[in-house]
């Protein structure tokens, strides 16, 4: 009986000891040298995020596609899966993430992460994102959990990778080609965001919060609506806030003009005419140069040249004014009165860009041309 107790307690010993050994295991690189990695960029406001390992070629060259990548779906002989595709890297699942719904090559894919594999055909690759993004390779993979198949072309390269890298390419504000590289062959995909349609998400949720507070917020994205001539009914909403009192934006130059665009975008002129006039009292020397010159590169002379006036008289021969007045008059067309003031404006100019585009103005009106 004492023997069998001893028995006992070695054995619970070499338990404990056994638990702690490997509880304690040190950090070490992952196996067969394959590097762990991630790459992340933003699209529009939509995070994208790649992780994987990645394998090296190692002297391999013309033996990776086709042969260590098998084509389509083979059977590993391990895990339940009979018929698995590549993991698209080494190790573990490779996983990619959005933070916003997106697109794939045009297919619609919910914000997620996923498990990523890739079926690989010399002339067409298919795409797998998988609701699977935690088992270890893609021993377990189970059709059953594809969320998205995509078919892509693969590209041969003349350049040779030899570490399996992921990277973002042909980047747009709403679109970027995903590609991964290895050894002489690119397998690309396109990602599209909703840039658009997730900044006005963005903005109501943010306009909820604390900065809800600040008339420069709902200012903010109403002019954005305004810039990209989209949700504009509740843009103007947004510009009745930044304009309140209440919020701080009622004697605020920026507030009324980006409602009087608004409203000009609705195709309201009359009441975007009478928006600008509630602004332009509120208006810094340079708010209103800069509002005069906006007319002016708009074929709108008369009202660019009264707006111009205004400043003058406001801020008499300083020489933004004598600039605007130069850009005024030849707006209507009056050179030689637009050349007096801009040579006013060139005596005046307080650095050198400043005096060569006088110069640049002063050649023009001297040539009969309009410089605006």
């Amino acid at each position: 009986m004492k023997k069998l107790l001893n028995i006992c307690i070695v054995l619970v010993l070499l338990q404990l000891i056994f638990a702690d050994y490997t509880n304690a295991q040190l950090t070490a690189a992952p196996s067969g040298g394959n590097k762990r990695a991630w790459v992340s960029e933003q699209i529009g406001l939509t995070d994208v995020t790649i992780h994987y390992n990645r394998p090296h070629v190692n002297k391999r060259e013309g033996h990776i596609w086709g042969e260590l990548i098998p084509v389509g779906y083979v059977n590993l002989g391990f895990g339940s899966a009979k018929a698995s595709p590549w993991r698209a890297g080494a190790n573990e699942n490779t996983t990619i993430e959005f933070s916003t719904d997106i697109t794939i090559e045009g297919q619609p894919l919910a914000a997620g992460k996923y498990g990523f594999f890739i079926a690989f055909d010399p002339n067409e690759c298919t795409l797998i994102f998988s609701k699977n993004s935690s088992s270890w390779g893609s021993f377990y993979y189970n059709p059953a959990e594809d969320v998205l198949k995509v078919k892509v072309k693969p590209v041969a390269t003349d350049k040779s990778v030899e570490w399996l890298k992921y990277e973002f390419a042909d980047e747009s504000s709403n679109s970027a080609t995903v590609q991964l590289e290895w050894e002489k062959l690119v397998i690309p995909f396109k990602v599209t965001v909703d840039e658009v349609g997730n900044q006005l998400a963005s903005f109501r949720k943010e306009l909820r919060g604390e900065k809800g507070f600040s008339w420069e917020s709902w200012d903010q994205a109403a002019a954005y609506c305004a810039q990209h001539k989209t949700n504009l009914e509740e843009a103007l909403l947004w510009t009745d806030t930044a304009t309140s009192v209440n919020f701080g934006g009622s004697q605020s130059f920026t507030a009324w003009s980006t409602r009087a665009a608004v409203l000009d975008s609705l195709g309201r002129a009359t009441e975007a005419e009478a928006a600008m006039k509630k602004a332009l009292p509120y208006g810094s020397l340079n708010e209103v140069y800069f509002y005069g010159r906006s007319l002016a590169r708009n074929k709108k002379g008369k009202e660019a040249f009264e707006i111009f006036k205004m400043n003058y008289d406001k801020h008499p021969d300083q020489f933004l004014t004598n600039a605007g007045l130069a850009r005024g008059y030849s707006a209507i067309g009056d050179y030689k009165k637009a050349l007096i003031y801009a040579q006013k404006a060139r005596a005046q100019a307080p650095d050198k860009p400043n005096q060569g585009t006088m110069d640049t103005f002063i050649a023009k009106l001297q040539a009969g041309k309009d410089i605006n």
